[in-house]
């Protein structure tokens, strides 16, 4: 890009030839206002490299794991505010003007968006509200939320914690002690994969206990083997 760009779109991605194509060209309109599109893939055994070249502004490949893979992404990234962004989640077509107002009087240097299940599970609905209020409640953030935050604070807290999980939660508390975060009632939607395939309420009981699991201190190395490796693809 000849220009700086206005918000630099990080997309950590494994194996999802099956639908990186969309996910990227529904991000065209926010690339034509000035967003770049980075894609950093953790070692897929399918082509979704290939597939992403032409519609990501830079493809990278780095070391598997999501918060390894998005820390390669801001190394490279060129603008002042960071968007993570998982590769079945889909942001408003306006997402950049939403960012950028929520940053702009300098209360906030960071925030997410309230976040809509897409499945055929007829709990996302209830599980996207939990989700949300939460969040507001807590100040802390999820991966499927599309967190945003300014390259000065991320870089002040040091990035993503190279974690196998929970990796969005720690960068959350160190982000609140700079700022509570900007909590925008706009929506990303994010695919209900996970409950579908695995049952609402078991995953439900299995992500609240692995939640509860790590602010006890259980290490996040313990909670991905309890997790199941291959359960998200992008661990």
């Amino acid at each position: 890009m000849s220009e700086r760009p206005s918000l630099s779109i990080i997309v950590p991605a494994l194996d999802e030839a099956a639908g990186i194509a969309a996910a990227l060209q529904s991000l065209a309109g926010l690339r034509r206002r000035g967003a770049e599109v980075i894609v950093v893939d953790g070692g897929s055994a399918d082509d979704t490299l290939a597939q992403a070249a032409p519609l990501a502004d830079r493809t990278l490949r780095s070391a598997r794991g999501r918060a390894v893979q998005m820390n390669a992404g801001a190394r490279a990234a060129g603008a002042d505010v960071l968007l993570f962004l998982h590769a079945d989640t889909r942001l408003s077509d306006d997402a950049d003007t939403r960012i950028h107002d929520a940053l702009a009087d300098g209360r906030h240097v960071w925030g997410r968006f309230d976040v809509r299940i897409e499945g055929r599970a007829a709990l996302l609905p209830v599980i996207a509200w939990a989700m949300n209020r939460r969040s507001r409640l807590t100040g802390i953030a999820t991966g499927d939320q599309a967190i945003f935050v300014t390259r000065r604070a991320y870089d002040r807290v040091g990035g993503f914690t190279p974690q196998v999980l929970m990796e969005d939660i720690a960068l959350s508390r160190r982000l609140k002690t700079l700022s509570r975060p900007a909590c925008l009632h706009q929506r990303v939607t994010t695919a209900g994969r996970r409950w579908d395939e695995n049952g609402a309420l078991r995953t439900i009981i299995l992500m609240w206990t692995l939640r509860l699991a790590y602010v006890c201190g259980v290490s996040p190395a313990r909670l991905a083997r309890w997790y199941g490796q291959g359960y998200d693809k992008t661990r």
